[in-house]
């Protein structure tokens, strides 16, 4: 992000949960870089919201300390010490009218101390239980209130419900307490500079739009490969699984941005508009469907990157006789006019070869006709790979002769990127969602009937597998590239998978 864009309205940014992870590894650095691009407000504060008690000066040190840890410069840089003099902590549990009242008088005592207009940010960084009592407990304590004159809004974090039922369940909650306006359901991938180019690659550009359809590509692949297991996450994740972790969310935001339809602009609504209408049009699996084009696989004790890792099952807080998957590959169509025909392979997974997230699209073959007299035995294949992890780019294969005398082809390619062209400094991909969110730009969140639309597709695979009664799963050992059946689904379409690179490090 850059200081050409204006920064936002004065605000306090009230942090639920303000102890956990989320907010050490992630927030913290991520407003530190707004800070430095310029991109926060002059009048801006923090409240932060945990259980346990202590000062504001020695939250504030922690402030510093996770700066320093997990940020891009030191803790003694002038970002720090800025964000730790407007920081303050409130010790609280979250379903006691008490904090809340307390939250009240701060807020309000933050308002005259700060300037910040009664403009609140709530940051919901908590288990998702929290999710909806919180907001029920704002609104009881009068905090949710907008005027002509203030704002008030909510971000939530993922999961946004564990199935159509209970997301369903969730935003009618919500919805009794806030308007859809003022509810922000964030994905951090949207604020990766690259999926959020997907949209300028697409409709900034006459020569991919023309190209975008049935009737150029063959098939597209979407891949979010990590080379972490489960670590410290068993319990949770063994009620979870791939699927729930990562489909409706992250692996449909990004099909739904390469499959949309041009929206009439670049507004939220419009913008979310389309993407639902990818979801409304997915073929909805049946039983059969479920079982034919989703596989799902277990990683078993192996390698990665070097250094041994454990089996699933055997991870604290995990079943030793678990079925839980921890890899999902689908094959899923979209019945509409312009991607009828062309399949989207989805596959995401833990423990594997090596951390990359990627689209690749894969355009059709040229005729072989003209060549038939020549050396070529084959024709490289086109694809344009749009890489969101571990790097940021864009890459374009096509053939090119050999230089010689004989007609030869060879593949090439063409790259470009984001970090080395645009010298982009290092970021969480929160700044521009947490930015977005201060300015009251939702084109990035979800709306509800997105997020339910997601989960409604997800659902008859989940349903399949609850019948399932062998009550097996295939197993991968850790380091590779996952379930051998995962292959086979495209095999079966006489195509294959996108090779994961290998590299250094994880996710």
């Amino acid at each position: 992000m850059t200081a050409s864009a204006p920064p936002p309205p004065p605000c306090v940014l009230v942090i639920f949960g303000v102890a956990g992870d989320l907010t050490q590894r992630l927030l913290l650095p991520a407003l530190s870089n707004l800070k430095r691009a310029g991109l926060l407000p002059a009048s801006f504060a923090i409240v932060g919201i945990a259980r346990s008690a202590k000062t504001d000066d020695a939250f504030r040190k922690e402030l510093v300390d996770s700066l320093e840890r997990y940020g891009n410069r030191a803790a003694a840089s002038s970002e720090a010490e800025w964000l730790a003099r407007r920081t303050f902590y409130l010790a609280g549990d979250f379903d006691a009218a008490a904090t809340y009242q307390k939250l009240a008088a701060l807020l309000a005592k933050t308002d005259a101390v700060q300037a910040t207009g009664g403009n609140y940010l709530f940051y919901l960084a908590t288990p998702p239980l929290a999710f909806a009592t919180i907001p029920k407990r704002l609104a009881d304590a009068g905090l949710l209130q907008e005027g002509e004159d203030h704002w008030r809004r909510v971000i939530i974090e993922k999961p946004f419900g564990s199935d159509l039922g209970s997301a369903h369940a969730l935003n009618c909650a919500l919805l009794e307490v806030l308007t859809e306006e003022q509810i922000y359901r964030i994905d951090h991938y949207l604020g990766k500079e690259t999926v959020q180019n997907i949209m300028v690659l697409r409709f900034g550009n006459g020569l991919f739009e023309p190209l975008w359809s049935r009737h150029h590509i063959d098939h597209v692949q979407i891949t979010v490969a990590e080379t972490v297991g489960v670590e410290q996450r068993g319990r949770f994740y063994d009620a979870t699984g791939a699927l729930r972790d990562m489909v409706p969310n992250h692996l449909f935001q990004l099909l739904t941005l390469i499959a949309m339809e041009p929206p009439t602009c670049f507004g939220a609504d419009a913008v979310r508009t389309e993407k639902g209408k990818v979801l409304e049009a997915a073929h909805i699996f049946g039983r059969e469907d479920a079982k034919r084009n989703v596989v799902r696989g277990q990683y078993g004790a192996g390698t990665v990157a070097g250094r041994a890792m454990a089996a699933y099952r055997s991870c604290a807080g995990v079943s030793p006789h678990s079925t839980t998957e921890t890899y999902v590959a689908l094959k899923l169509m979209i019945d509409n006019w312009r991607w009828a025909g062309v399949p989207f392979y989805l596959r995401t997974g833990k423990a594997l070869a090596a951390r990359r997230s990627e689209v690749v699209i894969q355009f059709k073959q040229a005729p072989f006709a003209l060549f038939r007299d020549t050396p070529v035995d084959r024709l490289t294949p086109n694809d344009l790979s749009i890489l969101i992890q571990p790097e940021e780019g864009v890459t374009l294969r096509f053939g090119a002769k050999v230089p010689g005398p004989s007609v030869r082809m060879e593949g090439v390619a063409m790259k470009f990127n984001y970090r080395e062209h645009f010298r982009a400094a290092p970021n969480t991909g929160y700044e521009t969602l947490i930015y977005d969110c201060m300015r009251g730009d939702a084109t990035l969140f979800q709306r509800a009937d997105n997020i339910e639309a997601g989960w409604r597709v997800v659902a008859p695979i989940l349903q399949a597998w609850a019948q399932d009664q062998s009550r097996s799963i295939p197993q991968y050992p850790a380091g590779s590239t996952g379930p051998a059946e995962a292959d086979e689904l495209l095999a079966r379409d006489h195509r294959h998978w996108r090779a994961i690179a290998k590299e250094d490090g994880s996710s």
